[in-house]
């Protein structure tokens, strides 16, 4: 059994576990707007979010193409064994900045900690980064996604108070506790489409940086199935930490708020994955969703602090990704004998 072997499978299972503190990461993002309005139990958001995950992660390859393709050139890495432990400096350094922002309860974007490491690892390792890609997919969607759902948030918010302005309050609650049922299914199924594709798309680097993948041939069955499944158990798991920043500190949330900001942040999730194949953040999207219905109460209602606090990981995270990454394959290219 070769070298290469050996290190393309040891890369691929840090993959599928970087998925995992994706979705233990990312679970609040589907489910905390249910649990915060008592839509739903933790146990069976927590289920319901897992399943959900999985399906969405098998709808589309798109994202994943983007990762694979459109960040960093590997197969400029100057042997095979370069080319590998760029990809798992980049992992490693993803998964550090995963681990700090779960650990502090702030809601981080888990692809741009990957994009960033990626970025980062392909610098130090002498390989063409795509900067005009990493703009056009990345750098402006983190802007305009976010914006998006922030406005549309806010407009569906008033166009609902202004429909319901003569509605008896307890019975209306209880409909969109319902309602808020599907707009959670179909905000993890975003998860799973969006967030699953990005390590697909990484293993599949990986796969090409080992010789045992050809550009253009697509996403291996084998591949979607572990993404979706790793995605889905580190959903399934929790995310507690995140789930209490997004469901109570940011707003007091009811029903209905948390139905439009997970409707409307659902929808920015679909066009981006299937029309634009932007690897956007799911987190960036329902966390200004939140805020947007938030502002239709009065300024005060969104706790702008904390927001800003998040806003504050937003804009550290490609670059603190891109520096842990280039760090950790500095090292690793000294350690890991060729």
């Amino acid at each position: 059994m070769s070298e290469t072997f050996l290190l393309v499978s040891f890369i691929i299972a840090v993959a599928f576990i970087f998925d995992f503190t994706n979705g233990f990461h990312d679970a609040a993002n589907a489910i905390a707007t249910s649990v915060a309005t008592r839509a739903l139990s933790k146990r069976a958001a927590l289920t319901m979010a897992a399943v959900m995950n999985f399906i969405g992660a098998l709808l589309g390859t798109g994202v994943a193409e983007t990762i694979a393709q459109d960040i960093i050139h590997i197969d400029d890495a100057e042997t095979a064994h370069v080319g590998l432990v760029i990809v798992l400096g980049a992992l490693a350094g993803a998964i550090i900045w995963n681990l700090i922002t779960w650990w502090f309860g702030l809601p981080s974007s888990s692809s741009h900690a990957l994009i960033g490491g990626l970025a980062g690892a392909g610098i130090v390792g002498a390989v063409s980064v795509h900067w005009d890609a990493i703009l056009d997919k990345v750098v402006i969607p983190m802007v305009l996604s976010p914006t998006i759902g922030f406005v549309l948030a806010y407009l569906l918010m008033r166009l609902l108070l202004r429909m319901l302005a003569n509605a008896s309050y307890k019975p209306t609650m209880r409909r969109f506790r319902h309602l808020q049922t599907i707009s959670a299914a179909a905000m993890a199924l975003g998860h799973g489409l969006q967030d699953a594709q990005k390590t697909m798309g990484v293993v599949v680097v990986a796969l090409i940086a080992g010789g045992y993948h050809n550009h253009g041939d697509g996403i291996p069955t084998w591949v979607k199935l572990g993404a979706a499944t790793a995605i889905s158990l580190g959903t399934y798991t929790g995310g507690q930490r995140i789930m209490k920043t997004l469901g109570q500190k940011i707003i007091d949330l009811d029903p209905a708020s948390g139905f439009a900001a997970e409707a409307v942040a659902a929808s920015v999730l679909y066009t981006t994955a299937f029309v634009w194949q932007a690897p956007i953040s799911t987190t960036h999207t329902i966390t200004t969703a939140i805020m947007g219905v938030g502002a239709t109460k009065r300024r005060s209602a969104v706790r702008w602090g904390i927001a800003g606090n998040i806003a504050t990981a937003w804009v550290m995270t490609l670059p603190a990704a891109a520096l842990m990454a280039a760090g950790t394959t500095w090292l690793l290219l000294q350690v890991i004998p060729a």
